[in-house]
């Protein structure tokens, strides 16, 4: 059996990798082929480009890039209608991927599979129905989800969240971390996640670095440790020089894949807060039971033409999947270093609310049961 995958940033690496070892299991000989991450290469996965070339959100920052991400969309659709695999399969990154797909189509009979909804309920609820030319069968992580893409001719199961039963650190792993950096009397822990993209760390970092200086000032026993996503690592350790508290910087780049995730686990757990960009982080997050404050922003004209396509009134998906609001988010104009202190400062006095969110959050996606990688190899089997 051969499989076609491309993911394009590294929630969708996870979400592949997750995948592909559920399909080794359920069809043993299956080969992979396409484009991923380090969890995907580690499934068996030999790249055809470095997948970083395709981690890029909003329309200001694709275009200095299109030229070449049109050269690579071309050049992974004619790889695999030369192999033609039994199924394609994109992973997340709409743009890339859906472009992908339509030029498969159009030129074979491949069986297509897309991996992540999209958001029609929260913006463009046309894009199903565009989506519905080139795709054949979804896999949704949220349950409320396929209503949505069957109305419009696709099939789709629900197949859960990778990280409602992926592995959590232990109380005695984050009294080991905390230990092995220092950060016994750490008070708070603040746990800083800038982004994996390279535009979303230029654009969050500066007002991270100085929202959490003032933090300080309050708090003069307060640590920070962040976590880098190995594509953006050079540019986050370059930021964080400026910044007034100096991080404990965790770098995957200079440790194995399963030490580097290890350590990761062990630091959202450890944390008494988190500061982070939002996307599938929060869900992480959730899982390790970490209160959070939500930021977001886009390049200025992305930020104005997609205000006006949105029709939800969050886009942190605790408060998503919960229907609560109880993560507190500074998005747009509204990220300014007083409003992210005083949300930091909210969540730090009561986060009993946001927890019990998490909880009904990673309940609903699946916790305690199949892993949602396994049930989404059945579900891609089934397929075709």
């Amino acid at each position: 059996m051969k499989v076609f995958v491309v993911a394009g940033e590294p929630s969708g690496d996870a979400l592949g990798g997750a995948l592909m070892a559920g399909l080794r299991v359920l069809a043993p000989d299956v080969c992979f082929d396409g484009v991923g991450g380090p969890m995907m290469q580690a499934q068996g996965l030999t790249s055809r480009f470095d997948m970083s070339e395709l981690s890029v959100m909003g329309i200001a920052e694709i275009l200095p890039r299109y030229r070449n991400l049109k050269r690579r969309i071309t050049q992974t659709a004619q790889a695999v209608i030369e192999t033609h695999p039994d199924v394609l399969i994109t992973i997340d990154s709409p743009d890339f991927c859906l472009r992908v797909a339509r030029q498969v189509k159009a030129g074979s009979d491949i069986r297509t599979v897309h991996y992540v909804a999209p958001t029609v309920w929260a913006w463009r609820s046309g894009r199903a129905a565009r989506m519905a030319r080139v795709i054949d069968h979804v896999l949704a992580l949220f349950p409320f989800e396929p209503p949505y893409m069957t109305a419009v001719g696709m099939t789709c199961d629900f197949v859960g969240h990778p990280v409602a039963t992926a592995p959590r650190a232990t109380e005695a792993d984050c009294a080991a971390f905390r230990a092995k950096h220092g950060l016994e009397k750490a008070s708070p822990l603040v746990l800083v996640l800038p982004g994996s993209r390279q535009g979303e760390v230029r654009r969050m970092g500066p007002v991270f670095g100085a929202a959490l200086g003032q933090m300080a000032r309050s708090h003069p026993d307060m640590r920070i440790v962040l976590p880098s996503a190995a594509a953006v690592a050079d540019l986050v350790a370059a930021q964080v020089r400026d910044w007034p508290i100096a991080p404990l910087l965790i770098d995957p780049r200079v440790m194995s894949l399963d030490a580097g995730q290890a350590e990761k686990r062990a630091a959202f757990r450890a944390a008494d807060v988190a500061l982070a960009t939002s996307g599938t982080v929060a869900l992480e997050l959730a899982a390790a039971g970490t209160p959070m404050v939500s930021a977001y922003d886009f390049h200025w004209l992305s930020r104005a033409i997609i205000r006006r396509m949105v029709t939800t009134d969050t886009g942190n998906l605790i408060n998503l999947v919960s229907d609560t609001r109880v993560v507190p988010e500074v998005i747009g104009k509204a990220l300014t270093v007083e409003n992210t202190v005083r949300a930091m400062a909210q969540v730090l006095a009561d986060p009993t609310a946001q927890r019990a969110a998490m909880i009904q959050t990673m309940d609903a996606l699946g916790r305690g049961g199949e892993d949602p990688g396994l049930r989404a190899a059945r579900s891609v089997l089934r397929s075709i």
